[in-house]
C-alpha cells in the first residue's frame, strides 16, 4: 500500500480509537454496561480484578495477534498493534489519570450512546484495515479449524459476555442493557463500513421490458440492466429489469410499473454499498 494509503489508514485508526476510548469510559464503565469483544471482556475483568481496563485489553489482544500473525498478514497485524496500543493508552489515560466521570447516569442513554461510540470507533478502525477486537481474531482462528463461520463464533462470544455480565454485576437488567448496546454497536459498525445510501435496488419482472425501460429513462433518467431467462414453471420466458433509484423516486417508479404493466412483479430492497458510476471511493 502507498504512503498516502497508510496515512489515511492511520487517520481512521487514530480517530476510531479516540471515539472508542471515550465511549467506554464516559458511558459504559461507569454504568456497568458490557459491550462485545475485547472491551467487554476487559470491563468485566476490571470489575472483578480492579485492574486498568486498557492494560487488560492489551494483555488479551497482543498474544492473540502474535499467534495469528501468519493468518492475518504482517501489515494488518502491525496496524492492529498500533490500534490496540492507542486504545489501551487512551482508555487508561481517561480513566486512571484524568479520572473522567460519566456524562450520564441514565442507563438508557449510556447504553445507546455508549453503543454508538463503540460502534463508530470500531468501524473507523476497521476502515483503517486494522482491528481492536480479540474476539474477531479468535473467531477467525476457530472458523479456520472448524465448520463454524466467523460471524457465528463472534455471536457466541458476545452472548457469553452478555450472560456473564449479568452474574459479574449481579444484575440481569445490566445484561439486557448490554444486549441493546451491542446491537447498536453492530448497526453503527455496518453504517461506517457500508455507509447510508439513499438508493433502493429494484427488480421488476415484466413482459413489457422495452416499454417500461423507455418510461423509466424518460421519467427518472435512470440507467438499468435487462436480464432475460426462464421461469421455474414450464420454462416460461421471463424478463427482469434491474435498476437503482433514489428512495424519493420509488413512488414514481411504482406508478410507471402499474400504469404500463399490471401483471409486472416489483421488488424493492435497500442498497448496502455501491461502487462505480460515481459511487464509492
Amino acid at each position: 500500500m502507498t504512503l498516502k494509503g497508510e496515512i489515511k489508514n492511520f487517520l481512521y485508526i487514530s480517530s476510531g480509537t479516540v471515539i472508542l476510548a471515550f465511549g467506554i469510559i464516559l458511558f459504559l464503565v461507569p454504568n456497568q454496561i458490557a459491550t462485545g469483544g475485547t472491551p467487554g471482556m476487559a470491563i468485566l475483568l476490571n470489575h472483578l480484578l480492579h485492574l486498568p481496563i486498557g492494560g487488560l485489553m492489551l494483555l488479551i489482544n497482543l498474544p492473540l495477534l502474535v499467534i495469528s500473525h501468519k493468518m492475518l498478514g504482517r501489515a494488518f497485524v502491525l496496524r492492529s498493534i498500533v490500534a490496540i496500543l492507542l486504545t489501551s493508552l487512551l482508555v487508561d489515560l481517561l480513566a486512571e489519570i484524568l479520572h473522567l466521570q460519566a456524562i450520564s447516569q441514565n442507563i438508557l442513554l449510556a447504553a445507546l450512546y455508549g453503543g454508538i461510540a463503540v460502534g463508530c470507533g470500531v468501524g473507523l478502525v476497521l476502515r483503517g484495515h486494522a482491528s481492536v477486537g480479540g474476539t474477531t481474531i479468535i473467531a477467525r482462528l476457530v472458523a479456520a479449524r472448524s465448520h463454524y463461520k466467523t460471524g457465528q463464533v463472534i455471536l457466541i462470544f458476545d452472548v457469553f459476555i452478555i450472560v456473564t455480565s449479568g452474574f459479574v454485576f449481579v444484575d440481569i437488567e445490566r445484561a439486557l442493557w448490554s444486549m441493546i448496546s451491542i446491537y447498536v454497536t453492530a448497526k453503527c459498525i455496518n453504517m461506517i463500513l457500508t455507509g447510508t445510501l439513499p438508493e433502493k435496488v429494484v427488480h421488476i419482472t415484466t413482459s413489457k421490458a422495452d416499454l417500461l425501460s423507455q418510461e423509466i429513462v424518460a421519467h427518472l433518467g435512470q440507467q438499468g440492466t435487462i436480464l432475460r431467462g426462464s421461469g421455474l414453471y414450464e420454462n416460461e420466458q421471463k424478463t427482469l429489469i434491474f435498476v437503482t433509484v433514489e428512495a424519493r423516486q420509488i413512488t414514481v417508479l411504482r406508478d410507471i410499473v402499474r400504469n404500463n404493466d399490471a401483471d409486472a412483479f416489483m421488488i424493492v430492497m435497500d442498497a448496502a454499498e455501491m461502487l462505480g458510476r460515481g459511487h464509492g471511493g
